[in-house]
């Protein structure tokens, strides 16, 4: 049987994945993320959790096609309604959406967090929105990642309970992704940057609101990128 290849995307997700965890996959994507950690023996128990009809379809497909029912259970299900306290999962994964819709996907079931060691979230967008809800609901950013894959740049964040206080600039460019500061990282800012230099260009000098907010903006990123040479 061939084994499930993962996007470099993916492969940094599951690489966070704890051995032995229980996985819930929110939005689990043809369920690719958990064939490929139960086929490698990471873990050996899953659930690929789908709200859709479509992409539910299809990670059943897959399930089936590699033999893995035993392992993993496929259900259709909103967010953090596809497991029950009896599953005993240990584990949540989140990849592919927009900051703001995890946090929000977490705090609908946020009741259900108590009894899972660790959230492994690979957010498209608005990061710093996610690092502030987590913070603020007793979790603690342990270890982040940064990687660029066909032109775009993602960041996965590894949180487990605790206490933590972020900074605003750790909130934005991530407290572990500042100190190791990567050229994947340093390019990122850079881009940035160079947008937002284009965007003040176009503002008139009178309008000193718009004007103040993207400077601020401006000097924080210099400010990171700068520590960080």
């Amino acid at each position: 049987m061939e084994l499930t290849k993962l996007s470099k995307r993916l492969e940094t997700v599951a690489q966070f994945v704890p051995d032995k965890a229980r996985l819930l996959d929110v939005g689990s994507d043809h369920a690719y993320l958990p064939i490929a950690l139960v086929q490698a023996g990471t873990i050996d128990f899953a659930i690929a959790g789908e709200v859709v009809t479509g992409p539910f379809q299809s990670a059943m497909n897959n399930v089936v096609d590699n033999h893995l029912e035993e392992q993993i259970q496929v259900r259709l299900a909103n967010g953090l309604k596809a497991f029950e306290e009896s599953d005993a999962i240990t584990c949540i994964t989140i990849a592919g959406m927009g900051g703001r819709l995890i946090a929000d996907i977490l705090a609908e079931g946020k009741d259900k967090l108590a009894l899972v060691e660790t959230l492994v979230l690979q957010p498209n967008n608005r990061e710093d929105e996610l690092r502030l809800w987590l913070v603020e609901h007793g979790f603690s950013i342990q270890e982040e990642a940064i990687l660029e894959e066909n032109g775009k740049v993602y960041e996965v964040l590894f949180a487990t309970h605790g206490s933590q206080k972020l900074t605003p600039q750790e909130l934005r460019f991530g407290p572990k992704l500042m100190k190791e500061a990567t050229p994947v990282f340093q390019s990122k800012w850079q881009r940035e940057s160079n947008k937002l230099g284009q965007a003040l260009a176009q503002i008139p000098k009178e309008n000193l609101s718009d004007r103040s907010v993207i400077e601020e903006r401006l000097r924080m990123i210099q400010e990171v990128l700068h520590a960080s040479q």
